[in-house]
C-alpha cells in the first residue's frame, strides 16, 4: 500500500490537490506516477487561464505514454511549477511534494465535496488492480 496523504483530496483520475491555502496546490498521485513510469515532458497550463473542475489543463509525458491531467477544482491558475519543465523526473521522485503541477486559486470550494479522501481513494486504486 503506497503512502497516500491524509490531508490531500483526489479524483478519480489521479490527481491530488492540497486545499489547505487559498492557492491549492495540485499534482498527480504517486500511482498514476508509477503507472505511467519515468516522465520526460510536462505540458503545463498557463498562469491566468480559468479552468473548471474535470477540464483537461495539461500534459504528462513518460517514456511509456502520455497522459492528460484534469483540473480537480474551478478557478484560476495562480502558479505552475518550472522546476517539472525543467526536470520532469521530480513527478516521479516526489509526486506530492517537489514535483506539483499548478497552483489554483478556487473559485467555488463546494467542490472539493465531490473530491475523494485519502481513504476512497485508496479503495479506487485498490480496483484498478
Amino acid at each position: 500500500m503506497s503512502d497516500i496523504p491524509q490531508s490531500l483530496k483526489f479524483t478519480k483520475t489521479h490527481e491530488w490537490l492540497n486545499h489547505n491555502s487559498a492557492e491549492m496546490i495540485m499534482g498527480i498521485t504517486e500511482h498514476a506516477q508509477q503507472l505511467l513510469g519515468d516522465m520526460v515532458f510536462v505540458d503545463l497550463p498557463q498562469v491566468g487561464d480559468e479552468i473548471s473542475a474535470g477540464d483537461e489543463i495539461g500534459v504528462v509525458e513518460s517514456v511509456k505514454a502520455a497522459s492528460d491531467f484534469y483540473a480537480p477544482i474551478s478557478g484560476v491558475v495562480t502558479a505552475v511549477n518550472e522546476q517539472v519543465n525543467e526536470d520532469p523526473a521530480l513527478v516521479n521522485s516526489d509526486p506530492y511534494g517537489a514535483g506539483w503541477l499548478v497552483k489554483i486559486k478556487a473559485s467555488n470550494s463546494e467542490e472539493l465535496k465531490a473530491l475523494l479522501d485519502a481513504e476512497q481513494y485508496q479503495k479506487e486504486i485498490a480496483e484498478d488492480h
